[in-house]
């Protein structure tokens, strides 16, 4: 997909599933991307991106960074730690590659403006997730 970029830590990480991934999302929520970085990056990397830019002291699964003003074109960063999600993956009984793709839906839900931070939001949130990740399972490892 053109306007994407993606680092892994992770040389097992499949970078042209992420690619289709991310390009089935779009045609599935009819978005386009201007400018999109996904980093699959260490829980220690994640830890000082929440400390620096968000001023939270504590290591999270996702964050994401939006510089679009337009709807419906995507132009920001997502960071996925790696470790999180595989710890996610254990805690939920999903492989890692699914819970690697569940959070790039997660990533890309929030680049469109979706928001988890009330009880509301996240179960219409989490309600779309599951449908995305349901008609969207990828090996990306």
């Amino acid at each position: 997909m053109k306007n994407l970029r993606v680092y892994s830590i992770s040389q097992k990480l499949k970078k042209a599933e992420v690619h289709k991934l991310v390009k089935s999302l779009s045609s599935d929520l009819d978005f386009s991307v201007s400018n999109l970085e996904i980093n699959f990056i260490s829980e220690k990397s994640i830890l000082d991106i929440n400390k620096t830019y968000l001023k939270h002291h504590y290591t999270t699964d996702i964050i994401t960074f939006n510089y679009s003003d337009v709807e419906k074109k995507i132009d920001g960063e997502i960071f996925i730690s790696m470790d999180d999600a595989l710890s996610n993956s254990k805690k939920f009984k999903v492989s890692f590659s699914e819970e690697l793709t569940r959070l790039v839906i997660h990533g890309i839900l929030h680049l469109l403006g979706y928001d988890d931070r009330t009880i509301t939001d996240k179960k219409i949130m989490k309600r779309l997730e599951n449908k995305l990740l349901s008609r969207n399972i990828f090996s990306l490892l």
